[in-house]
């Protein structure tokens, strides 16, 4: 059995308080600019220190996209933006060949223009509005980090991220995301509406002549240390088996899972899912000033990891039963094991 070693030397915890005093940095450097969506922020430094990617789900108008920037420009990463729309190409996202005449032998050859892809954060935005021909386009970039065109393969710049945006209400010319494209996504972040204070601040930011400016506290280099220390946090035995046996109890074909499992879900999380919400409970336990993991990470975070991996059959669907419902019964029924570690 592979485990990490645990983060005990002295440069191991200097790493770790440098990663929860930077990310406190770039939370305020976003604050400046996007009011609330703490917990959405949190959500998406959390998916960046585990190396994985983001759909954000939300109506218009909830700075999806002003917040993508802006953790870009504090993170001092190269950042690009595509609107997807339904006639967009493979070739407009990974790039495509082009003819070039040589100026000293007057001779033409193909040249490999790069895309949009080649960049350190990537926003897909409206991305189910293209086709899965398209979507697909983006597959080997956010799995393998690398695009392969020509026959050629081209290495992306450290760290990569895809952050993606959905609209959930418009549905009329949209494609939804094919399953395997939707289980490389770490989190499936739902951006809800602000409240009444934080929509007065928002009025009163955007009426007027206010105006921030972004400073990067730190640069991409850092931030793929911190994915280092991430996987250097140690998980607990009692908290692996939590993880395990929850994602394991939400597949209907599983012997052991309960009959509302089978009558209710149609198809549960795969392997990826497990993987995903240990690396995701150790980011956040950094982040919440602890070394080690405990059963309340991962619940915490248990419905962005599950919520795209899970899905409902006809008669849940019929009953108005969510995914996330699905998730909170989960939770819910499974036992906590030995005590947590406080």
């Amino acid at each position: 059995m592979v485990l990490p070693p645990p983060i005990e030397s002295d440069d191991d915890l200097a790493a770790a308080e440098r990663l929860v005093d930077s990310c406190n940095q770039i939370r305020q450097q976003v604050a400046r600019v996007v009011v609330g969506q703490e917990t959405v922020l949190e959500q998406l430094l959390i998916a960046i220190l585990s190396r994985g990617h983001c759909l954000l789900e939300g109506v218009p108008g909830l700075a999806k996209t002003l917040m993508v920037r802006t953790l870009a420009e504090s993170m001092d990463l190269k950042f690009r933006r595509i609107q997807f729309t339904p006639d967009l190409m493979p070739g407009d996202i990974t790039g495509t060949d082009i003819i070039q005449e040589d100026p000293e032998t007057g001779r033409r050859k193909f040249i490999f223009e790069k895309g949009p892809v080649f960049t350190q954060m990537l926003l897909a935005d409206e991305i189910n509005r293209t086709p899965p021909k398209t979507q697909a386009a983006l597959l080997e970039a956010m799995q393998e980090h690398e695009v392969t065109a020509a026959g050629k393969t081209y290495r992306l710049d450290e760290p990569f991220f895809v952050l993606a945006t959905q609209n959930p209400i418009e549905q009329e010319g949209t494609y939804p995301l094919p399953e395997a494209q939707r289980d490389r996504f770490l989190f499936h972040v739902v951006v809800d509406y602000p409240s009444r204070d934080e929509e007065s601040e928002i009025v009163d930011r955007t009426t007027s002549t206010f105006a921030a400016a972004i400073d990067a506290v730190v640069s991409g280099e850092d931030i793929v240390g911190f994915q280092r220390t991430v996987r250097r946090v140690p998980l607990p035995k009692h908290v692996k088996d939590w993880v395990l046996d929850s994602v394991r109890s939400v597949r209907p074909k599983d012997p052991d899972c309960q009959p509302w499992v089978r009558e209710l879900i149609q198809w549960g999380p795969g392997p990826r899912a497990s993987q995903q919400l240990v690396l995701a409970a150790k980011s956040r336990a950094l982040l919440k000033g602890r070394t080690h993991v405990t059963i309340d990470d991962v619940q915490a975070l248990a419905h962005p990891v599950l919520r795209h991996r899970i899905v409902p059959t006809f008669a849940a669907e019929a009953d108005g039963i969510t995914v996330d419902d699905l998730i909170s019964r989960m939770i819910d029924e499974q036992t906590t094991g030995p005590a947590k570690v406080l």
